[in-house]
């Protein structure tokens, strides 16, 4: 069986889109396996997308979605859905534009706190719809460093730098930021081509297969809510978005 298509890694713009047809290409229990999709599954440190999916014989809510090669949409052990159907998927797009913010907004995050502390990387991170959080080493914030970030972060929001994407090789990714600042020793050697997310001119490059908005202005400002030593040079930052005063309309053309 051939992996799931996944739409919203067609460029920026595809992250708006909330509506989709697909077909039923396997069941597992409560878990729906789809040819193509919208649905976002859990990873990259990023939460899973919600909404429901239409069929012939009835509409089932999307609580949970998982998978790699190919998408898993649990829908509940009572759905009426068959292989081989035509079905129609809506995203929701609260949830959906909310991790676009926060994970746009932890690419800058990331990028400033390297650049205004010595190359401290980022070892870890979990987007979510109302929170987020990003665990940095080696470091150990102060007040006045976390308030630094916040100032930086927030004047480049305002900024409004554009945030693009694009596939480049390794060699072009690693000609253009350090390695260790795209995290490029933790892929493996066999991934040549990437996806990779772009903020502006050089403010921030990192390979990514997560969704992201199509200019920093949508972030909102950022507020860095508390931090916590993680062990051995490692600290968390915990993050919330305050709301844009411009808030993107989702694009709800069936794809």
């Amino acid at each position: 069986m051939t992996g799931t298509e996944r739409l919203y890694l067609n460029s920026i713009e595809a992250g708006y889109s909330t509506d989709f047809s697909a077909k039923v290409t396997a069941i597992e229990d409560e878990k729906i396996i789809l040819d193509r999709t919208l649905f976002y599954p859990l990873g990259g440190g990023q939460n899973w997308d919600t909404g429901t999916i239409e069929g012939p014989n009835g509409t089932a809510t999307v609580h949970e979605v998982r998978g790699r090669d190919q998408i898993t949409h649990t829908v509940g052990p009572e759905h009426n859905f068959s292989i081989g159907e035509q079905v129609y998927g809506s995203l929701d797009w609260e949830r959906r534009h909310a991790h676009m913010r926060m994970h746009t907004a932890q690419h800058l995050m990331s990028g400033v706190v390297y650049e205004l502390f010595n190359g401290t990387r980022t070892v870890g991170n979990q987007i979510h719809n109302n929170r987020s959080r990003i665990d940095f080493n080696p470091i150990s914030f102060t007040p006045e460093m976390l308030e630094e970030i916040t100032t930086q972060v927030n004047l480049l929001i305002d900024a409004d730098y554009p945030v693009t994407d694009s596939t480049m090789t390794r060699e072009e990714v690693n000609s253009q930021m350090p390695p260790e600042r795209t995290n490029m020793d933790l892929l493996p050697a066999s991934v040549n081509e990437l996806r990779v997310v772009k903020i502006g001119d050089g403010i921030d490059l990192c390979p990514c297969a997560g969704t992201h908005v199509q200019s920093l202005g949508e972030i909102g400002h950022v507020d860095i809510t508390g931090k916590k030593s993680k062990g051995k040079g490692t600290q968390r930052i915990t993050y919330e978005l305050q709301i844009p005063k411009i808030v993107a309309n989702p694009n709800r053309e069936l794809l």
